[in-house]
């Protein structure tokens, strides 16, 4: 049994099996590979696109999707093992992740970080604990990575770099810019991007304000291996011209500085000084009239411009779409 929590479990080679799938399942959206099967879908936070795409994927294979919520009714659970269970939680992550294993098929995961401790959040233990408990194949739908998005987004650069005539993504520039926000948000969609981009073959620049921002060590360390497997590379860097200049991929994303995780109010005085960071039709011209992107949700004229966003350059939406194919081949492949 193999659960699908990072792309960093995975090759190239079979990454790019799925994507191929993908892209059959995007011509031909209906089947069977799911029918009688039932998906456990657990959202401990918001979720627009990942609830939609997940529910909408798995009935389009024929199974059922099953959304549980802490808002729905769900036993607040313990994570924690060895401990005495006196506090607020009524049920072990055990017990719940064993129980759904008897009821379904596959588990989907959705657990962001508290924001209180890098260190401890870093473990990423819910989704970890739901992989040592369940008898199923679990899913990461976005907790410290968000492996599902960034196959979304190899997805759509392939689907334009082919229809533009370009060939594949080797050798490409690839920009992971970080940008304004008003809070500190989840690094999760920047750790994916950088190492699913290192390993498909692209050139990566990480483009952050100060050496605050740049991200954990861990996921450098092997997007970096990743990118001189392929005599490619990662560097870093926080010149906006230098980062932009050459560009053939522009990927915007905002993310909260680790040495102030727990303690935004003095980072919010240094973020406030890199406004400037937005993607803008300025930014844009230095590059190799670069694809752009964003996760969403994404605040317009913050992040990036609306003149950017609703341009031809921009595959967000074509991104959101994917979601829903490259989960179906993930299910697909995990189910078999």
């Amino acid at each position: 049994m193999k659960h699908f929590l990072t792309t960093a479990d995975y090759s190239r080679a079979e990454l790019q099996a799925m994507l191929d799938d993908a892209r059959a399942l995007k011509a031909a959206p209906f089947g069977d590979a799911l029918q009688g099967k039932t998906v456990a879908l657990l959202f401990l936070n918001n979720s627009l696109r990942t609830r939609t795409s997940f529910d909408a994927g798995t009935r389009q294979l024929g199974g059922h999707a099953i959304v549980l919520s802490p808002s729905g009714g769900m036993w607040p659970l313990e994570f924690e093992d060895g401990v005495v269970m006196d506090g607020e939680a009524e049920e072990h992550v055990a017990e719940a992740a064993g129980v759904l294993s008897r009821y379904c098929d596959l588990i989907g995961v959705r657990a962001f970080p508290k924001f209180e401790d890098w260190q401890e959040d870093r473990q990423d233990r819910i989704l970890n604990a739901f992989a040592k408990y369940a008898t199923v194949p679990v899913i990461n739908m976005e907790t410290i990575t968000h492996p599902c998005q960034e196959m979304a987004h190899i997805m759509a650069l392939q689907e334009h770099f082919e229809r533009r005539g370009k060939g594949g993504l080797d050798g490409r520039k690839f920009v992971l810019t970080w940008t304004y926000h008003p809070k500190p948000l989840n690094t999760a969609v920047a750790n994916s991007g950088l190492m699913i981009a290192a390993k498909f073959g692209m050139d990566v620049t990480l483009l952050c304000p100060t050496e605050d921002y740049i991200l954990d060590e861990r996921y450098i360390t092997r997007a970096t291996k990743d990118a001189g497997a392929q005599g490619r590379a990662l560097t870093i860097e926080h010149d906006i011209e230098k980062a932009y200049d050459g560009a053939d991929v522009v990927y915007a994303k905002s993310w909260g500085a680790l040495p102030y995780f727990g303690n935004w109010a003095p980072e919010k005085e240094i973020r406030d000084r890199y406004r400037h960071f937005i993607v803008d039709e300025e930014k844009m011209a230095r590059t190799n009239n670069a694809l752009v992107s964003h996760c969403l949700p994404m605040r317009r004229n913050v992040k990036m411009t609306d003149a950017v966003f609703d341009s031809d350059a921009c595959i967000a939406y074509d991104e959101a779409e994917n979601r829903l194919h490259v989960q179906k081949a993930i299910m697909k492949a995990l189910i078999a």
